[in-house]
């Protein structure tokens, strides 16, 4: 079964969830609303003809300005069919949140840890969802557009000086130019 069939197909079982099935260079990608999506991923896994078993790829994006302004999307593979499809669960500023998928493929577990540190999206139900790329005290999350370019005002993280300090030679050596 083809990608474009997988998403007819997830159209078929979940009409009221997906939002919008889109073609490009060919890739199938489908839109989904959040709050079925671990249905929707069980769905994807565990169907005989489908079995998308590998979650290759999970991350966060942010839209600013767009209604809703997150995604989380999901790359799925199926190893025994050899088909690809993206799925992208849609997620609201004013609660970005989304159900977990770790119970469906434990390699989403440091994904998820990703985007919540980098976009504020929270994965309810995630086994330990803290910080795994910024200091434990960063406020704001660094990859959402409206983030200052160069971080909060006055504000520099733990170890700063001692990595100048490592630094300070990189001129001398041809570094970083």
């Amino acid at each position: 079964m083809g990608p474009l069939e997988i998403a007819e197909k997830l159209r078929d079982k979940f009409p009221l969830e997906v939002v919008d099935i889109k073609t490009f260079r060919d890739q199938v990608s489908v839109s989904v609303k959040r709050e079925r999506i671990t249905d929707i991923c069980h769905f994807l896994n565990g169907e005989p003809d489908i079995r998308m078993n590998f979650l290759s790829d999970l991350c966060g994006v942010d839209y600013p300005g767009r209604k809703p302004r997150f995604e989380v999307v999901y790359n799925l593979y199926s190893l025994k069919y050899n088909s690809r499809l993206i799925l992208k669960a849609l997620i609201p500023e004013d609660d970005p949140s989304i159900e977990s998928v770790v119970p469906i493929w434990n390699g989403a577990n440091w994904h998820e840890r990703e985007a919540c540190d980098m976009y504020g999206i929270i994965f309810n139900g995630h086994p330990d969802l803290r910080r795994i790329l910024m200091p434990e005290d960063w406020e704001g999350f660094p990859l959402r557009k409206d983030y200052p370019l160069k971080g909060k005002e006055g504000r520099e993280y733990r170890g700063f000086e001692e990595l100048k300090e490592l630094h300070s030679h990189d001129s001398e050596w041809n570094i970083g130019r």
